[in-house]
């Protein structure tokens, strides 16, 4: 018989179990490209944890009205419908970071994390149990950003949200605001959490 998965299991899987970046390896490409700051890495993950809950809300409402043989179609309409929004919103309110982040958020379309949770769960359980799944994936995809780009702001730059934290005589990492120090420092991440799996695993 099946473990029964409880609703604190489908919220807490997508900060450390079954974490998108992490575990997954889903979302690299707006991962590695955009966490150059933090300020960045934070809009990316709220804005992708926008579209992710939203999405799977209304998916998981329509999950029985959907024709199995155009629900692709249907999700990515959907989820496109949420990324513009997201998109618009920050062009109209923050354009300095809708420059920055540049064509990454239309990309959140075609995001693997956000339409394999509408194929894998949403599109299979009820509305409850989707929001939850969504917003603790939503949370583990933007912590791992922050934590990505605030490691790149802080050696790269010496800054963390834009103001001076390392001291005076600090020479920056260059190479931290470079892509390879983005598939460095995230190749160190991944490293860490299977890590720490293993250890606990033991």
């Amino acid at each position: 018989m099946a473990k029964k998965v409880t609703l604190k299991e489908d919220f807490l899987k997508g900060i450390w179990k079954e974490n998108p970046i992490l575990i997954a390896l889903l979302g690299l490409c707006p991962t590695l490209a955009v966490t150059i700051s933090v300020e960045n890495g934070l809009a990316m993950g709220l804005a992708a944890s926008f579209v992710l809950i939203c999405s799977s809300t209304l998916i998981s409402i329509l999950r029985n009205l959907i024709p199995k043989q155009v629900r692709i179609a249907s999700f990515i309409v959907i989820i496109a419908t949420f990324v513009t929004i997201a998109d618009r919103y920050l062009a109209a309110f923050y354009p300095d970071i809708s420059k920055n982040l540049g064509p990454f958020i239309p990309l959140i379309i075609v995001n693997c994390m956000i339409l394999g949770r509408q194929e894998a769960f949403a599109s299979k359980n009820g509305v409850g149990r989707s929001i939850l799944d969504a917003v603790g994936m939503g949370i583990g995809f933007t912590l791992v950003l922050i934590i990505l780009s605030g490691i790149r702001e802080l050696l790269g730059s010496g800054t963390l949200l834009g103001m001076q934290v390392m001291w005076p005589s600090f020479s920056p990492w260059m190479v931290m605001i470079l892509p390879p120090g983005a598939f460095l420092t995230l190749g160190l991440m991944i490293g860490a959490s299977n890590w720490i799996n293993d250890r606990r695993a033991k």
